[in-house]
């Protein structure tokens, strides 16, 4: 992906993307999810979570939760006209074709994923997070030089986007997961870098905590309609970014990151995702959000990210190619 597609991503933040579930009004009748053969809420099938809508909300917005209806709708707009208007020798296709496609369908009035603390902006850094950002920007610097692949990022290296969770934020495209159920596990497919996320649901304790995982380690229990899931162990490698466009582009974790996931699916094509995270070590409190995740036609396809990985091998090739022509200067 060129570096034009996520400024078009940022600059289109504030987006329509995903509907709102609007609340039950007293006296409705609420939908009931049908139950697997073991009397789970039955979650299973091909679903998307892609959005539009920025991780944090802008700044100016402040508390502002949600657009109007003829806000979103002018958003969305102001978004479609500036995407017809490409010059026919310079069409971004990532954001007329894919985008288009995905999120014009379902409009939302959202203005930002997190939703608590109420500016939906995630906290301050703490003292520990201060460090830890100024080690994370030193390293950023070394990164630059690409010294060796394993110095290069894990999304370059075909390892994680760091978007596949938990939490689950999205991703800008490939954006689709498959969910299969059994009696004692959920099994999450993400078509992105092709992870899988097995979660047990039978009542066994997390792993040791001597025992850590890029994606930590997850477990699951049933209240009434919702899968709740707990992850911890996570690792001090663990590539946990907002999606591309976001705001800030500091957000990463420590060996101390810890979430919960809720899944609550309210109609045949909807599950509502809610997610709070917590790293002591990073923020100075813990943060929540919510996105909407659509029921797709499927398959999910074959991410093939490592066969034909030309972009590493360039980036490693350039960075040579440059030390030699400083070398003979």
């Amino acid at each position: 992906m060129t570096s034009r597609f996520y400024a078009g991503i940022s600059a289109a933040a504030l987006g329509i993307a995903l509907l709102i579930v609007a609340p039950v009004s007293k006296g409705a009748k609420t939908w009931t999810a049908p139950r697997t053969a073991d009397g789970q809420p039955d979650l299973q099938g091909y679903w998307t979570n892609a959005t539009l809508i920025p991780l944090e909300r802008p700044a100016a917005l402040g508390n502002k939760e949600f657009y109007t209806e003829a806000e979103a709708a002018a958003i969305d707009q102001q978004r479609t006209q500036r995407e017809n208007s490409q010059a026919k020798t310079d069409i971004h296709y990532d954001n007329v074709i894919w985008q288009h496609e995905n999120y014009s369908k379902v409009a939302s009035t959202r203005t930002s994923l997190i939703f608590d603390p109420p500016d939906g902006r995630i906290p301050p850094l703490n003292a520990k997070g201060q460090e830890r950002a100024a080690a994370e920007a030193v390293a950023a610097k070394r990164r630059e030089s690409a010294e060796s692949a394993e110095s290069r990022s894990l999304g370059e290296r075909c390892i994680s986007w760091g978007n596949e969770g938990p939490p689950m934020l999205g991703s800008t495209y490939n954006a689709n997961l498959q969910i299969v159920q059994s009696a004692a596990n959920v099994a999450i497919s993400h078509e992105i870098i092709h992870g899988v996320r097995i979660i047990p649901v039978d009542g066994r304790p997390h792993l040791a905590s001597a025992i850590r995982q890029l994606g930590g380690d997850s477990r699951g229990h049933w209240e009434g309609e919702t899968l709740v899931v707990d992850s911890s162990n996570f690792t001090d490698q663990t590539n946990f970014r907002g999606p591309p466009g976001t705001a800030r582009q500091d957000i990463f974790s420590s060996r101390d990151l810890h979430v919960v996931e809720r899944f609550t699916r309210v109609d045949p094509d909807t599950i509502v995702y809610r997610f709070t995270v917590e790293d002591p070590s990073i923020w100075t409190k813990p943060w929540s959000g919510e996105m909407l995740m659509r029921r797709v036609e499927g398959p999910i396809f074959e991410y093939a990210c490592h066969e034909g990985n030309y972009g590493l091998a360039n980036i490693l090739s350039a960075a040579r190619a440059k030390e030699k022509a400083a070398e003979s200067k």
